[in-house]
């Protein structure tokens, strides 16, 4: 007999009733080879003796096995595995090749296993990030608030029933308003698909205008979480010097002469990493040459509702008379990272095929949260909250660049950004700031290791520095370490 002293695990303060677990531990058994097809299982009385648990808890836990069709009854003789069950090997010790890499069970394709996880910035540990909101100032409550209501009023039960894979009708009218008063992006909301944040947005334009071995013009620094993306797509990425104007829209001209380009994706506000904004001039020669090579535009407008010392440029779909640009926007981004909420906009029947794709990925969206912040939108508690979180960023970059103005001018060079939500800073060439990164880290602040923003053409000694998330007393705790992690 098999040692089921050993073999038959229980817990009794498990919530989970003891016959189920006894069950549980039975299919387990004969899955993985233990127990074969008619191999007798011990009496109830000596099952329950060597577990120490009730008899009739055994006799209920054989029912099951029964019932569920992993065991049989035979009469006068006991309880049997089932004998119509098929032959299992026994499990075996998984074992490792010559590279030392486990044997998989199927055949796939990993084309991840050199990337990174993304931090968890959950933890809790003084942070500087890459420039997120402090969602401190979201107005979580009211939004809670009317999230409950929602659920709660009769109509409000349909929203548990599928609904468009656009996503709420009612967010979706709401941005198309939004984006008229804030951006004069005039939209219907039938051509807005509410996604999961921007990094949805790019993947669904990716997937739908590119095809193995496309280029995709990107700036020489740029979003490297895009660029997995389109190479993920199959694509090509070629690379377009970025300076203090933005990316060098003459070089992208020179280049189309020799070379098909299928998209081009630009971060014209605050561009990523380094929070340049790409000029005028250059925006309407980008919509000249789209419209000229026919390329499409992929515009991730990501933070562009935070502008302190003047009025920002119109996005690029906002002057685009041809249908070239694909807008991308984010509230995850001026709200809260955690609530997944972003929309896509661009001509009709792409919009309607974006939202048939992510049927295949997503069904739809939460539509009780999108309901919930159409809300926000249109009784005012969102602008009230940009208004709010603009007059404190704006405050807490000047003490940010003020700070790093008097204690780093000698190692650390930056410009004040006149918008979104970090500084980009240049170190000296002696700081390490892998080293720089470890040595803050024991001294309980987190900084990025500058591994994020390096490629193939781009490996400055540089990072961004966000302060939005950060308040005036943990502003200068932060710099404190900084200061005592270079000494």
């Amino acid at each position: 007999m098999l040692p089921y002293k050993s073999l038959i695990q229980i817990d009794r303060n498990a919530s989970i009733n003891l016959y189920i677990q006894v069950c549980t531990n039975f299919i387990s058994l004969i899955t993985n080879g233990t127990l074969q097809p008619s191999d007798v299982l011990p009496s109830s009385r000596v099952l329950a003796e060597l577990i120490g648990i009730n008899r009739n808890t055994v006799k209920l836990a054989y029912e099951e096995l029964i019932s569920q069709g992993w065991a049989e009854s035979v009469e006068r003789k006991g309880v049997f595995v089932l004998s119509k069950l098929p032959v299992i090997s026994k499990s075996k010790i998984p074992v490792r090749d010559k590279n030392n890499t486990e044997e998989e069970s199927f055949i796939w394709t990993n084309n991840f296993k050199h990337k990174v996880s993304g931090r968890n910035f959950q933890e809790s540990v003084l942070t500087i990030d890459p420039g997120f909101p402090d969602v401190r100032l979201a107005p979580v409550d009211q939004l809670m608030r009317e999230y409950r209501s929602l659920s709660r009023k009769f109509y409000g039960k349909n929203f548990l029933k599928y609904g468009s894979s656009k996503g709420s009708e009612h967010l979706r009218v709401s941005i198309s308003n939004y984006l008229a008063n804030t951006r004069g992006l005039v939209v219907s909301s039938d051509n807005i698909v509410i996604t999961k944040g921007s990094q949805m947005g790019i993947y669904l334009a990716s997937q739908l205008l590119l095809n193995t071995g496309d280029l995709v013009a990107v700036g020489t620094s740029n979003y490297s979480f895009s660029e997995d993306t389109f190479k993920h797509a199959g694509a090509k990425l070629l690379r377009i010097p970025v300076d203090d104007n933005g990316m060098d829209i003459d070089y992208l001209e020179n280049i189309l002469l020799q070379q098909t380009i299928k998209v081009v994706y630009i971060i014209p506000h605050h561009h990523f990493p380094t929070t340049v904004t790409l000029s005028m001039e250059r925006r309407l020669k980008l919509l000249n040459l789209a419209r000229q090579y026919r390329f499409a535009i992929i515009e991730d407008d990501y933070d562009f509702d935070f502008h302190y010392d003047n009025k920002p440029y119109l996005p690029l779909a906002s002057i685009d008379h041809h249908h070239n640009v694909i807008y991308i926007g984010s509230i995850s981004k001026t709200f809260a990272p955690a609530l997944r909420i972003g929309f896509m906009s661009g001509p009709p029947a792409f919009i309607d095929a974006a939202a048939s794709l992510r049927q295949l990925i997503d069904k739809q969206g939460d539509t009780l949260l999108e309901d919930a912040f159409s809300v926000l939108f249109d009784n005012g508690d969102m602008e009230r909250h940009f208004r709010k979180s603009l007059k404190i960023y704006k405050q807490r970059r000047n003490l940010f660049c003020e700070v790093l103005q008097s204690d780093f001018k000698e190692v650390i060079q930056f410009e004040i950004p006149d918008g979104g939500l970090a500084v980009w800073t240049v170190f000296d060439k002696s700081i390490d700031l892998i080293r720089l990164s470890q040595n803050t880290l024991k001294n309980g602040l987190y900084i990025d290791d500058t591994n994020f923003y390096k490629n193939e053409s781009f490996d400055t000694n540089s990072m961004r520095m966000g302060f939005a998330s950060l308040d005036e007393n943990e502003i200068e705790k932060a710099f404190l370490i900084l200061k005592k992690s270079m000494d």
